[in-house]
């Protein structure tokens, strides 16, 4: 028998670059993650919006998660939308995009559907009506531009108030982590917390222990935050950068002329279908006819065709995949096959562990950098620190963790859960908060 749904109850959402969650309270009083799709507790997240089967004046059906993925994967007609988080904070959110059929939508409310979708999945698994929420949010959902970061904020906040949240108030998912990572401290120590996700590196220090961990107000016990907007699908866009687009023109040169070096194509396109939200603005009819005119300036023409092939395909999304699954493959056994089969028959790429450090090199220096800066920040030495926690799909790349905790040398590696440890955490702090409102 279902219980008739109680009012103003509460849950904690985990709103990810890769890979979403949330939590609400359980039966036993402690708070749950709840099974958002085929047994998971976590759902990537992503939107696709099928066309497919769909009258003229319908709206597109909306698939979520791994429904979207497989959607996308099998060629439905519709439109693949990943890394909705990254529009935050940019001229993007307010602007609206075509999703097929002549249907357009607005950035900002393709989050709010998302949001909509998992508290539609909490409310029927806790038979709450859920009017407050916590969030979480990256230290920098914007590097460097303190007002572009409360705009991306603001915007998120108000894509939970119009899907029926009353109550919006923020946590930093690295704060998060070291809750969730407290559970388990048996006595009073240093922590930094590494946060690498999908779209952000995030670091906190902060003070844990067992007499610590019933405060509502933490202030006190964090003793520095920091991050770049670095992470895992900035790692997608380097592997596809280096071991894809190549045999599609990317760094190639243009055609052989005496006396005259080669130029090297342009490398707009490339960047574009290298980045999740870009990847559609290739596919307008101006942008494929402009292409299409530029055959003259590749020295080699396969690498056009292949390009043209990607465009007219729309393969975009279906090459950073191939890129994001290597990254994983090279993560769990150090090397790969890449299949291009799609772009030209035989066609394939290798990466190992080598190439991939080499394509990431930069990008691994800033995410340690800013472990390094974080410890100045706090004026803290490396070696005060005894716990290194680590949560986030990117900490799953061992060289990347190999490199953090060089930084913090006496410090334990603990890894804790990577994709669920900042919605625990959430969790903690959303069942602390509201406690003590009720007080």
């Amino acid at each position: 028998m279902s219980r008739s749904p109680q009012t103003s109850a509460f849950c904690a959402i985990d709103f990810g670059t890769s890979n979403s969650a949330i939590a609400v309270p359980g039966a036993d009083g402690r708070m749950a993650l709840v099974d958002v799709e085929d047994g998971q507790v976590t759902m990537p997240t992503a939107v696709f919006y099928q066309v497919e089967g769909r009258a003229a004046h319908e709206p597109p059906l909306r698939l979520y998660g791994r429904a979207a993925l497989a959607a996308y994967i099998e060629g439905h007609e519709g439109r693949l939308m990943r890394s909705m988080k990254s529009v935050l904070g940019s001229s993007l959110a307010d602007q609206q995009t075509e999703v097929g059929g002549g249907h357009a939508v607005r950035y900002l409310d393709i989050v709010g559907g998302y949001l909509q979708h998992l508290k539609t999945l909490a409310e029927r698994a806790s038979a709450a009506a859920l009017e407050r929420v916590v969030l979480g949010r990256p230290v920098h959902f914007v590097d460097d531009d303190p007002r572009r970061d409360a705009q991306a904020q603001d915007a998120l906040a108000a894509a939970a108030r119009a899907v029926g949240f009353t109550d919006v108030s923020f946590q930093y998912e690295p704060i998060a982590a070291a809750l969730d990572y407290e559970l388990q401290a048996d006595h009073e120590q240093l922590v930094l917390v590494a946060d690498i996700g999908g779209g952000t590196s995030d670091f906190s220090l902060v003070r844990v222990g067992p007499e610590r961990r019933q405060r509502l107000d933490r202030r006190a016990d964090i003793l520095a935050n920091h991050g770049v907007h670095v992470a895992g699908t900035d790692f997608d866009r380097q592997v596809e950068l280096a071991t894809i687009l190549p045999a599609c023109g990317y760094r190639g040169l243009g055609p052989a002329r005496p006396g005259v070096e080669p130029r090297e194509v342009p490398s707009r396109v490339y960047f574009d279908l290298a980045t999740w939200h870009l990847v559609n603005t290739v596919y307008t009819a101006p942008r494929v006819h402009e292409l299409r005119r530029m055959k003259s300036f590749y020295g080699d023409p396969r690498q056009h065709a292949r390009l043209m092939t990607v465009v007219e395909e729309h393969l975009g999304h279906a090459l950073l995949g191939q890129a994001e699954a290597a990254k994983i493959a090279v993560a769990e056994g150090g090397a790969t096959r890449i299949d291009l089969g799609r772009l030209e028959r035989g066609l394939a790429s290798a990466l190992d562990e080598r190439e991939a450090v080499a394509a990431l090199e930069a990008d691994l220096e800033r995410i340690v950098q800013a472990a390094r800066d974080t410890l100045r920040a706090a004026g803290v030495g490396p070696e005060a620190v005894e716990v290194l926690y680590l949560t986030g799909g990117s900490t799953g790349f061992t060289p990347l963790v190999q490199r953090i905790a060089a930084a913090v040398p006496r410090a334990r590696a603990i890894q804790g859960d990577r994709h669920a440890s900042v919605a625990q955490g959430l969790g903690v702090h959303a069942q602390r908060l509201h406690a003590a409102s009720r007080g």
